[in-house]
């Protein structure tokens, strides 16, 4: 693939860069943090802006959005006797700077050539679980003369919540107890503000200091007062202009203030190429004592350098989780980005970068289930407990609990206390499950218990229960007044069941409140989504099969269900109702199901033959894609596609109107990847994407047309976003790895590889998109990449090059190696190789392809494995099963598979 990138060029172990040219961007930033989430989070730019905080109640510094990086945060000045002050933040036209970025570290080196003075900040955050930031400043005397320098650190510290970046911001800061102790700047607010309850506060944020000799700062600057004074600000701090030395405040001069971690260091003399080393931690903790135990892990050259070495550790083996290698060196490079960005996810969540999304911390029902994808892949050791304890935010009427808490199975009610429900939700979780139980063979865990949530929603939220409240706790109860638990494969099929007879006016599934497109959030009475009803259709069969193959591995006959769960399965009760009678289907969910389970389920179970599940489940998918097949075909002129929903007036969303083509990219991937399209569709529908949905200047696909309006008040607020930006009409990554994904699954390689290649070449553009390696959620029309690292197209992407692209899976725990490699991919060798995780090995992959064939001219000859050759079941010519017991005998495990 061609790369038009300027910004960055790799260095020789093909992850970590250089750039010059990001100093040209205020507001590019990179991601610094700990081991999970538990740990400290950071953002930094190539001006030392971003932020640092613990969570959204404990901010180090003054929470960031994007366009607040173009103010200051870290510094580091240098008042040099006779040649003035340099600033190691600031860019000018005088400095020359260069910044050096790797898995999880971020130096920027910038040169004073006219002070002789060059400046280098190396930043990162440990790896052993200490919630500081750790900072090296080197200051280097390039001139050919000695230079007296006096340095200075600084960094405002905010020390509360995000909420006080605007309420209360002044009387929080009343708060503040500051205290000037021999390390640094040490803030303790006395109380957590929260008009609703407030509450003693018991953290501290700190700022310490050392030079590289041991030695403690001379003083400290407290409060912004002290150091800004009162002509002064960020660029030009008083105390460092005038060259003021530090003293003890008094109380009232401390007390109550804006507080500033100002390090002020002892003067020093530089000889030529002489340089100095200094230590800063930026952190937050419980007590003064832990504060200081924390820094003092790091303070020294030796401690500082051992901390960086695990850290670049820790960071190079998650990047290394997943190894692709194909022709392009460059895009090998950016896959290892590519494959970190799932990990910054579980850690950051949706909200802890600067370009954050409408949330305010932490993530979201769908963010977990789409991350554990890829992490199943990276992290598969650590996935598994998650997994199931995911299950238990699932609410018995087939909703969830929208945000995740801290612990794990721990669900709380959405953020923004406002009662939702997204209809796409209870299909996320199976395609999840599906590829765990595949990629490990645990169909015991098909079988593991697990409780579901409960809150006053109801009957997804059409109604509500007045007489729940905190008392009655999380939990769903049955009518003894336990707990009640279900297996996991229980959680499944209420969530399938219930949204099959969930539908509107068109017997389409409602639209509820929004669907995966947030921005489609007003047409919660009559809208209906046709997209996610194939996907719903698609894992119904998917379900059915895995309930075969369940029984078949081991021996389960029958499925104990809660009772109340036959109504749902009504080919199985004998009461059946007509799929076609979009009032019947409504009827038995409402009026049957809804109130056999609310506010308590019965507690009574039932045996179920797997084989009668099984076939209702068919019986209903296969209603599905007849449905939609025959009833939301679009036709215009050469072009047909799918409609994908429906307004709140009840009229279909696709099609012409006016001189306007409605279309969207959602509305065709999930006919085509739950196996809904038949190839004679696909084809139709790849012509209709690429005339309406393609860009000719980027070659990207768009979320949807034009529709021409400024807004559509009956289907949501996408539309009233300016077009080509967000959730309307954007480049959107993750719908178009998801088409992608669709296209190889469906055996449309060419097709999937121009996707993929059309979103790297965006991200490579970096004359447009202005981004590090990465994928960004979104491109808008200028190409330019936004919201990058938290984005669910990272795990989609690594899911389809692993197990579609590389063709590298399981199935049912066995091993299936099945390329879809197009000849570009392979080197001058005829060679493409993926290295991973499978059955508790690390396995590598070799591909030999040394006639460079096409996808489909070439199959698999043979196979060998450590150098010898295996037999292998062949299931396909291209499509070979090696069992999972080989190669959990294997030490080594390489396969260098020969195709022709």
């Amino acid at each position: 693939m061609h790369s038009s990138n300027q910004l960055y060029a790799y260095q020789p172990d093909n992850v970590s860069f250089t750039s010059h040219k990001a100093a040209g961007l205020k507001t590019i930033y990179f991601p610094l943090c700990g081991v999970d989430a538990s740990c400290i989070k950071s953002s930094i730019t190539p001006f030392l802006s971003g932020d640092i905080k613990l969570d959204s109640g404990r901010y180090l510094t003054r929470p960031v959005s994007t366009e607040d990086l173009r103010h200051g945060l870290r510094d580091f000045f240098c008042f040099i006797e006779g040649k003035g002050i340099v600033s190691l933040a600031r860019e000018t036209k005088k400095n020359v700077s260069c910044l050096e970025i790797g898995p999880l570290w971020h130096t920027l080196t910038r040169r004073h050539p006219a002070q002789g003075l060059l400046l280098e900040a190396l930043n990162f955050i440990p790896a052993t679980g200490e919630n500081i930031e750790l900072m090296k400043v080197t200051v280097k005397n390039i001139s050919r003369k000695p230079l007296k320098v006096i340095p200075t650190f600084s960094v405002p510290i905010f020390g509360r919540a995000l909420a006080n970046k605007h309420d209360h911001e002044h009387v929080t800061s009343l708060l503040h107890r500051i205290r000037q102790i021999p390390e640094g700047v040490l803030v303790k607010p006395t109380m957590l503000f929260n008009e609703q309850g407030h509450k003693v506060n018991e953290t501290v944020y700190f700022v310490f200091g050392a030079e590289g000799g041991g030695n403690p700062p001379s003083g400290s600057f407290p409060t912004l007062e002290s150091f800004y004074g009162e002509p002064g600000d960020a660029c030009a701090p008083g105390a460092v202009i005038q060259n003021i030395t530090p003293s003890l405040l008094s109380e009232e001069a401390l007390q109550g203030k804006e507080a500033m971690g100002a390090l002020r260091f002892n003067s020093v003399r530089l000889k030529p190429e002489e340089s100095r080393d200094y230590f800063i931690g930026m952190g937050i903790g419980a007590n003064l004592q832990d504060a200081r135990k924390d820094f003092r892990r790091f303070n020294t050259p030796r401690k500082f350098h051992q901390a960086l070495r695990k850290n670049k550790a820790f960071w190079q083996e998650k990047a290394a989780s997943i190894h692709f290698r194909t022709a392009d060196g460059e895009f090998n490079a950016w896959m290892r980005w590519v494959s970190l960005q799932p990990v910054f996810r579980r850690i950051f969540g949706c909200s802890f970068l600067p370009d954050h999304d409408y949330g305010k911390g932490g993530k979201g029902w769908r963010d977990l289930w789409q991350d554990l994808l890829s992490l199943i892949l990276i992290e598969p050791s650590c996935v598994r407990e998650t997994l199931m304890n995911n299950f238990a935010g699932v609410r018995i009427d087939g909703s969830n609990a929208t945000i995740i808490g801290t612990a794990p199975g721990e669900f709380i009610a959405d953020r923004n206390a406002i009662t939702r429900v997204w209809m796409d939700h209870g299909a996320w979780p199976f395609l999840t499950l599906l590829l765990y139980v595949h990629q490990t063979g645990d169909y015991d865990s098909l079988l593991e218990e697990r409780p579901y949530f409960r809150d006053p929603q109801f009957s997804r939220t059409a109604d509500y229960d007045q007489g729940w409240s905190p008392v009655y706790g999380n939990r769903l109860k049955d009518r003894k007044g336990d707990i009640y638990q279900g297996s996991i494969i229980e959680h499944v099929l209420i969530q399938h069941l219930v949204q099959f007879f969930n539908v509107g006016g068109h017997n389409i599934i409602r639209l509820e409140d929004a669907d995966w497109n947030d921005g489609l959030d007003m047409a919660s009475e009559r809208g209906e989504s046709v997209a996610f009803m194939s996907l719903y259709g698609g894992n119904l069969l998917e379900c059915a099969d895995l309930l075969e193959q369940l029984a078949r591995c081991t021996g389960t006959e029958e499925l104990n269900l809660a009772k109340e769960l036959l109504i749902l399965l009504d080919s199985v009760s004998g009461n059946g109702v007509d799929y076609g009678d979009a009032a019947q289907k409504k009827n038995l969910l409402f009026e049957r199901y809804f109130p056999s389970v609310q506010p308590e389920v019965s507690g009574e179970k039932v045996g179920v033959k797997i084989s009668r599940i099984a076939d209702d489940l068919r019986r209903k998918g296969n209603w599905i894609f007849q449905h939609i097949k025959k009833q939301e075909k679009v036709h215009l002129g050469r072009y047909n596609w799918f409609n994908g929903y429906y307004d709140n007036r009840g009229e279909r969303v696709e099609g012409k109107r006016g001189p306007a083509v409605r279309m969207t990219l959602t509305g065709q991937v999930f006919p085509i990847m739950s196996g809904l399209a038949d190839a004679e569709e696909i084809k139709e529908t790849v012509r209709a994407v690429r005339r309406y949905l393609k860009d000719k200047e980027t070659g990207g696909y768009r979320l949807n047309t034009d529709f021409g309006i400024d807004h559509y008040m009956a289907l949501g607020r996408a539309f009233g976003f300016a077009y080509g930006t967000k959730e309307n009409g954007s480049f959107f990554s993750h719908m178009g790895v998801m088409y992608a994904y669709a296209l190889y699954k469906r055996g449309f390689v060419k097709e999937g590889h121009e996707v993929i290649r059309s979103i790297y070449r965006m991200c490579m553009d970096t004359e447009r998109s202005k981004i590090y390696p990465g994928i960004p959620e979104y491109f808008d029309s200028q190409g330019r990449g936004r919201y990058h690292y938290l984005t669910g197209s990272a795990s989609w992407l690594v899911l389809t090059l692993l197990t579609q692209v590389f063709g590298v899976r399981g199935e049912s725990g066995d091993l299936i190696i099945a390329p879809q490699l197009v000849k570009e991919e392979f080197d001058k060798d005829g060679l493409a190789a993926v290295r991973c995780l499978f059955a508790g090995k690390e396995i590598t992959v070799v591909y030999v392809n040394e006639n460079r064939l096409e996808c489909g001219a070439y199959k698999i000859l043979k196979i060998l494995v450590n150098g010898r050759e295996l037999k292998a079941e062949y299931a396909a010519a291209n499509k070979a099963r090696i069992t999972r017991s080989t190669i959990e005998k294997l030490l080594p495990c390489e396969f260098k598979v020969f195709l022709g």
